[in-house]
Formats: structure tokens, C-alpha cells, sequence
């Protein structure tokens, strides 16, 4: 696993699987770019990717979900670097809902999120990627190929985001850029408390991990990162149009 002058796109890098993620690509030498909203996690995310790899990340504050934005992350990335190698797609919101309490402001801000920041992003990225005949690597979700109460929207989004995986692999197999997902299962980082869960929700939300995934536990975002990093690499140079399932067996799992 070699990233040494690669260029790695990472966003949402601020916080839980994107933060990982990031340390993760820094340990292997990446060139990296880091997006997300909140600048003070940034440069802390920046700081521990510098001290494992000693070059410094460009950090970039940016929100997915404004045209402007993604734009401006990739001229930026041009200006430091002059190309793109690897697009992972991380940026990414969770909220709670069922078809009878969820609201349509929930469903759009989700929706713009999770899935239209990520297809104008990759839109913008897709002429350097295939410059570099490099690739891309989407973060999904178990809820995407699984069905479960509660989350509506969301798992529509990542349904989507699974569907937007497929298809762009088709689309740019020619010119040999592959497009691959990871879909996690429970994973501790913070998006669920953001998502609206107090602590002691939380706490026996992952507790019922140990049913819920036939490991018996969550994930942690390591074990994530190490995924993504695989799909980017020269490893899995004949994997496209895959959604991997890094989800400790749950989506294999039925209620009996």
C-alpha cells in the first residue's frame, strides 16, 4: 500500500470515518486535500497527518453542499498539486425519521448532502481523475443495500449514493477510472449524537451492536479507512462498480 505521489481527495475529513480515513492515507505517504465545515477539527486532523507522514495536508474549509465550494476545493487542489488521483466522497449527515414523523426539510437536507454534493463534486473532479486514470471511493452505508425503521431519508440517500457507485463505473470504465463504495455498518465516530442521539441513547445504541453484527461489536473508523484505502490502491486495480459491505456481517443477517 503505496500512495507516495498520489493525490488524495478526502471530504468530511474533520471528524469520524473522514478523520480516520485521513491518518490512515497520511501513514502511506498521500499528498493529501482535506475538506470539511469545522476549521479548529480540520487543523487538528491536519496536524496528525503531518506528524505521521511530515508533509502537510492542504486544508480547505467547505461545505458540499454549496456549488461555490466544491469549485473552489478543486482549483485549489490544482494550484497546490496540478492533478487529482483519488476522490473520496465522505462528506455526510444522518438523521432520524420515519414516513410519519420526518419532515421535508430533513429529507432535503439530507438529500443535498449526502447526494447532490457528492454528484456535483464528482462531476467537477471526474475530468482531472481521468488525467490520472485515478479513482473513487464513496462512503455508503449498510442502510443503502439493507432495509431499517427510522431512517428514512437517509437511507434513501445512501441507496442512492450506491446506485450513483454503479453507474459512473460504467460510465467511466472507458477511460479507466474506477468508482468502487464502502458500506459500514455501526461504526463509533460522532454522527449518530449529531444525528440527535443524547449519550445515554447512544451508549445503548452500541450496545445492541452486539446482536445487531455478527461480530458481536461496532466498528471503528480504522477499519473503515483501511477499506477505502484498499479500493484506491493499485491492489484492487480490476475492482470497480463494488459497494463493500464493512459491517461486522450485519447485512447478512436476518431476524429469526
Amino acid at each position: 500500500m503505496d500512495f507516495t505521489g498520489k493525490v488524495v481527495l478526502i471530504t468530511g475529513a474533520s471528524s469520524g470515518i473522514g478523520e480516520g480515513t485521513a491518518i490512515y492515507f497520511a501513514k502511506f505517504g498521500a499528498s493529501l486535500a482535506l475538506t470539511g465545515r469545522n476549521e479548529a477539527n480540520l487543523k487538528k486532523v491536519g496536524d496528525a497527518c503531518e506528524a505521521q507522514s511530515k508533509s502537510k495536508p492542504l486544508l480547505i474549509v467547505a461545505d458540499v453542499t454549496k456549488e461555490e465550494d466544491n469549485k473552489r476545493v478543486l482549483d485549489e487542489i490544482v494550484a497546490k498539486y496540478g492533478k487529482l488521483d483519488v476522490l473520496v466522497n465522505n462528506a455526510g449527515i444522518l438523521g432520524n425519521g420515519s414516513i410519519e414523523n420526518t419532515s421535508l426539510q430533513q429529507y432535503d437536507e439530507l438529500m443535498n448532502t449526502n447526494v447532490r454534493g457528492v454528484y456535483h463534486l464528482t462531476m467537477l473532479a471526474v475530468p482531472l481523475l481521468i488525467e490520472t486514470k485515478g479513482n473513487i471511493v464513496n462512503l455508503s452505508s449498510v442502510a443503502g443495500n439493507r432495509s431499517f425503521p427510522g431512517i428514512l431519508a437517509y437511507s434513501m440517500s445512501k441507496a442512492a449514493i450506491d446506485q450513483f457507485t454503479r453507474c459512473t463505473a460504467l460510465e467511466l470504465a472507458p477511460k479507466q477510472v474506477r468508482v468502487n463504495a464502502v458500506n459500514p455498518g455501526v461504526i463509533i465516530t460522532d454522527i449518530h449524537k449529531r444525528g440527535g442521539m443524547d449519550e445515554e441513547s447512544y451508549a445503548a445504541f452500541l450496545k445492541k451492536c452486539e446482536q445487531t453484527h455478527a461480530l458481536g461489536r461496532p466498528g471503528v473508523a480504522e477499519e473503515v479507512a483501511s477499506t477505502i484505502a484498499f479500493l484506491a490502491s493499485d491492489g484492487a486495480s480490476f475492482i470497480t462498480g463494488v459497494t463493500l459491505n464493512v459491517d461486522g456481517g450485519r447485512h447478512a443477517m436476518c431476524p429469526r
